[in-house]
């Protein structure tokens, strides 16, 4: 959301007077779009400065950040604290620090005689799924700017010019048993004994994968497949019980080679398989898989014109490939040249004092003032 932190949502009618980034752009003679969530209380944001031409170049980013609950933090979380050469707080490597930088350059691209757009997009929900960024991108190819030929996104890369990423899908899975005294369970179904069938078909398959032959672009990754993991579960009422229910969270990092839909096909397989054993038992019991979220992969180009605009900026000439998420895999998929160049290490990212280290900072800035010089060429 727009708004600093700790201001109450506001109605999207209200938001452009109070909130911070649109103002901020305001008051720099700069109108940017606002693509609200549904319900109004998020919205996300696009503009562009220089000519209306073609060859601009997008820098993207996202505004939300991970959780701080739990975590054992020396300082306020969300108040940027400077020590050791260090910029502590929540998001400033993943990824604050590019939005800043972003934004600053952007400014002053906008008092530049560009001589190709530079334009922005930042994004909500990131963090959860993803689901900000796709109606922003349907917004800015069919109402907004023109079409830029290139994206970077920001993630933290350590300024190395990154060309593919893994995609990744997840579920929400509800697990409904039959609860009987644990001293009968064959007439009930353990809805917490079903769910770790599930985790272990999980295991499996991830071990299956390690054991394959990699591709030649599986190669590239580390780890060099797809995965399979869960990362949350709750369930059951006692332990003499048959547990009623179990919840639990999936999430699928697939490979750019792979097949989205195959790894679905498999997963779907199983909770068939196991659904049908429990309702041999009981017929009111099922597995009711909720998708989540959903984000293409980021593949390698041939000659892609992100890749060699990034750099040339850098002075990079390596390509590299990681494991996370990000939004490039939804640019690249309709049609924009897309790469993931940011300062900062992953390593830090959704940490306990979370830091970026004033050198990657500094970079960074010196990336973006050589980016500008060459829009201006």
């Amino acid at each position: 959301m727009w708004c600093e932190p700790g201001s109450p949502a506001l109605p999207a009618s209200v938001q452009p007077e109070v909130c911070g980034l649109n103002a901020y752009l305001r008051n720099h003679g700069i109108a940017p779009t606002r693509v609200p969530s549904e319900d109004g209380r998020k919205a996300a944001l696009y503009a562009s400065v220089g000519p209306d031409c073609a060859g601009g170049v997008v820098l993207s980013g996202h505004t939300d950040v991970v959780p701080v609950v739990g975590q054992d933090w020396h300082s306020d979380p969300f108040v940027v604290r400077e020590a050791n050469g260090r910029l502590f707080g929540r998001g400033t490597c993943d990824m604050k620090g590019f939005d800043a930088l972003a934004l600053a350059a952007f400014v002053q691209a906008s008092k530049r005689d560009l001589k190709r757009p530079l334009q922005i997009a930042l994004s909500y929900d990131e963090e959860t799924g993803m689901t900000g960024a796709p109606p922003m991108i349907d917004h800015m190819c069919a109402h907004g700017m023109t079409r830029a030929a290139t994206v970077i996104v920001g993630e933290p890369s350590m300024l190395k010019v990154v060309t593919g990423h893994k995609g990744g899908f997840g579920y929400q899975v509800h697990v409904r048993g039959h609860e009987v005294h644990s001293s009968l369970m064959h007439e009930g179904v353990s809805a917490v004994m079903i769910a770790a069938d599930l985790v272990h078909w999980a295991n499996v398959m991830n071990a299956h994968s390690a054991a394959a032959t990699p591709t030649e672009t599986a190669a590239e990754f580390i780890p060099s497949y797809t995965t399979i993991h869960v990362g949350t579960i709750n369930g059951g009422t006692a332990h003499n019980i048959t547990a009623r229910d179990c919840r639990f969270e999936i999430d699928f990092r697939v490979l750019p080679d792979e097949n989205h839909d195959e790894w679905k096909a498999l997963f779907q397989a199983e909770i068939a398989r196991l659904q049908d054993r429990m309702r041999a038992v009981h017929p009111n019991t099922f597995i009711d898989a909720f998708q989540d979220f959903g984000v293409a992969g980021l593949a390698p180009e041939t000659d892609g014109a992100a890749e060699a605009l990034v750099r040339r900026l850098t002075g990079k000439n390596s390509s590299n490939v990681v494991s996370y998420l990000t939004e490039g895999g939804l640019f690249q998929g309709v049609g924009y040249s897309t790469v993931v160049c940011g300062p900062g290490d992953i390593a830090q990212a959704h940490q306990p004092n979370e830091y970026i280290t004033l050198e990657q900072f500094r970079q960074g800035e010196a990336f973006m003032g050589r980016l500008v010089d060459a829009l201006c060429e």
